[in-house]
Formats: C-alpha cells, structure tokens, sequence
C-alpha cells in the first residue's frame, strides 16, 4: 500500500476538495472508458470478432498489421490504461 501525505496551511479543508477532485477524475476516466468502449464495439462490428480473439490472431502473427488493427490495438492498451487507472483512484481512500 502507498502512503502520501500532504500538508497545507490553507484554513480550507484539504480533504473535501481531494475527494471532489478524485470523483470529478474517476467521472471523467468512466468517460474515456465508455468512448474506448465504443470504439472497441465498432471494431469488433466491422471485422466481426471480439478483441480478444483479434489480440490472439495479431499476436501469433496469424493476421497482418493495417492501420485499422494499429488502432484497434492501441484502443485495446487505452482501455487497459483507463481502466487500471479507474481501480486505483477508487480503491484510494483519504484519512
């Protein structure tokens, strides 16, 4: 578990004004998350099959790359990214 600790010599609440900052975040990564999320659905749509079967042909090499399976890919990082970044903000806890 990582510890911070932070001080301030501000009179106003330091610790409403984080956990406001930590939700507006957490809103605005569920966006991002949902955006991806759609883009994702648009591929898997077009080349009728799921991410993770496309991440398995990509990988084995058995499909080769284009600009559309490029950006597929990075969609896919970015959903990982958004999403792991999403647990670690609401797992955070202030005391």
């Amino acid at each position: 578990m990582q510890q911070i600790t932070i001080s301030s010599e501000s009179v106003t609440a330091l610790k409403p004004l984080l956990e406001s900052a930590i939700q507006t975040e957490l809103r605005l990564i569920g966006l991002g998350i949902e955006r991806t999320q759609q883009k994702l659905d648009d591929f898997e749509r077009q080349y009728e099959m799921v991410s993770g079967e496309f991440e398995a042909l990509l990988g084995s090499g058995a499909i080769e790359e284009n600009l559309d399976y490029i950006e597929w890919s990075g969609e896919i990082e970015t959903l990982r990214r958004l999403q792991a970044k999403y647990q670690t903000l609401q797992r955070a806890q202030l005391s």
